[in-house]
């Protein structure tokens, strides 16, 4: 996967003229991010329907976990791109 977005990501910095720093690690940890927002937003849709699939307890543990996970990963990978970035 990383050989098909390596082009678009070198265009992509090319263009801003900026050097590329997203590490494997990083990448990772966006894509945790990414993952635990859309459980969090899933999650308040499903309660908000009045009769989640999964039931309101488990669908609200989801949403207490996956909130605070969300910033988390994001936070990971911000510090692991500076710490690259030297």
């Amino acid at each position: 996967m990383c050989k098909l977005l390596n082009p678009l990501l070198n265009l992509l910095t090319s263009i801003r003229g900026a050097k590329r720093r997203v590490t494997p690690k990083s990448g990772v940890l966006l894509l945790g991010s990414c993952v635990a927002a859309i459980a969090a937003v899933g999650s308040v849709f499903e309660l908000s329907s009045g009769t989640p699939d999964l039931g309101n307890t488990v669908t609200g543990v989801i949403l207490a976990a996956s909130i605070p996970l969300t910033g988390l990963f994001f936070w990971a990978a911000v510090q692991d791109a500076r710490a690259n970035q030297k």
